[in-house]
């Protein structure tokens, strides 16, 4: 299936694939961890044939994506991708050569890892219907105690150069709690628009913090026994595939 290419707000490149019925008014928006290969054409594939405009944008900073990584909250970037996907103007497919206009009726929002707040604290927009969470990150201030986040900062800069364009000072904001971090905002969250799946053998995203939080959101947990680090891609799987459409339904 072909997959498009567009532009949000000046800064933020976005893939997307179109569902199967061009009238179809519902969409699923994928935020990814960090670091990561930005590429998801399985899984964008995937559940634009079960009937979703499939988007996969790049957070500002990142990749190809204006802008630098982290001096807003990522969050703010899928809503910024929603309020153009909402707008009466039409976006544009550089690949295609062709305009669309969705006005979307249904939104879903897909966050793995560093991409589970951006999905968490977006869920807190009322354009949003549902968000699902593969071992997201709840809790940086948790996080960093596990593994510091300056040897995650350093493996950036080394490992992919230009792919993150971010300052010290904005990622420094992370370890301190108040920025980008779910937690700084269980009063704000409905649970019921909460679905998180993680398997209690992660070793990058500890099962604990994230079986609190769901339990104080009252957000519905998958929790499994193995599996490590989940990615996107297992919700192409039937089992669990089955489990996010009840949910969504």
């Amino acid at each position: 299936m072909h997959i498009g290419r567009t532009r949000f707000k000046k800064d933020i490149i976005t893939e997307f694939m179109l569902p199967q019925r061009k009238d179809s008014r519902k969409v699923m928006i994928f935020c990814s961890g960090v670091p990561g290969s930005p590429h998801k054409d399985e899984v964008l594939d995937f559940w634009a044939r079960k009937g979703y405009w499939t988007f996969f944008p790049r957070y500002r900073g990142t990749w190809e994506s204006g802008g630098s990584f982290l001096a807003h909250s990522p969050h703010k970037d899928l809503l910024d991708v929603i309020d153009g996907l909402s707008s009466k103007e039409k976006f544009h497919d550089f690949w295609g050569g062709k305009n669309h206009q969705i006005k979307p009726k249904k939104i879903v929002i897909v966050g793995s890892s560093f991409g589970g707040p951006a999905a968490i604290l977006a869920s807190r927009d009322p354009r949003v219907d549902k968000v699902v969470c593969i071992s997201p990150v709840v809790d940086w201030v948790a996080e960093n105690k596990a593994d510091p986040l300056d040897k995650l900062y350093t493996f950036l800069k080394d490992a992919y150069g230009g792919a993150y364009r971010i300052q010290k000072k904005d990622w420094n904001k992370l370890a301190q709690g108040r920025f980008y971090n779910p937690v700084q905002h269980l009063q704000e969250l409905d649970g019921r628009k909460i679905l998180i799946l993680h398997a209690k053998d992660d070793e990058i995203v500890k099962a604990k913090p994230v079986i609190k939080f769901a339990q104080q959101t009252q957000s519905q947990l998958v929790l499994l026994n193995k599996g490590g680090h989940l990615s996107s891609s297992m919700l192409t799987l039937d089992r669990y595939y089955r489990k996010v459409i009840s949910f969504l339904k």
